[in-house]
């Protein structure tokens, strides 16, 4: 699988090339430090799947993302982010993002993360799915794991409208 890294900060994407490219099936074809040289990688070396930072200067990830989304449709892309906040969730996820990965994660599953995204499927980080259902746990809101019971069956079906690929706007409408 051929991938592309787009973050501002040298020392994360140098961790993460050597992260992902530990895998043999793995390569990290192209990095980029803003999302405008990331898309100029895209269009010339079509990747399976993109890894790109929220927060860069220049052009927004989310128009990048959106771009991607729309003239790249064998090009996966993922956030990947330190932000938690379930307003920029629901902004990946409508732009076409197939994932969203904070980058505390540990490297297997940000690999697994990974592969999961290259096969076709949604990833979210579980601290984000759990407060976009607005599950909060303990006394000072911290997160506690998402428990079927917990959810209302609106929670459950919205949950599976994300991971089948469902836009914000369309799961608004059902």
């Amino acid at each position: 699988m051929k991938c592309i890294v787009v973050d501002d900060h040298t020392l994360f994407r140098d961790g993460l090339r050597r992260v992902l490219e530990s895998e043999p099936d793995i390569a990290v074809v192209g990095e980029a430090s803003d999302a405008s040289a990331g898309l100029g990688l895209i269009r010339e070396l079509r990747p399976d799947v993109v890894l790109m930072d929220i927060g860069m200067p220049g052009l927004s990830s989310f128009e990048a993302a959106r771009l991607v989304d729309r003239n790249f449709p064998g090009t996966r892309l993922v956030f990947l982010t330190m932000y938690e906040d379930e307003e920029y969730l629901l902004q990946c996820l409508d732009v076409g993002a197939a994932g969203y990965i904070l980058k505390d994660a540990a490297a297997p599953k940000l690999i697994g993360a990974v592969r999961e995204v290259y096969q076709g499927r949604k990833y979210l980080s579980p601290q984000v799915l759990d407060k976009l259902v607005g599950i909060r746990a303990g006394a000072h809101g911290t997160h506690g794991m998402a428990r079927s019971s917990t959810l209302t069956p609106r929670e459950r079906e919205v949950i599976k409208m994300i991971a089948e690929g469902n836009s914000v706007k369309e799961i608004a409408t059902l």
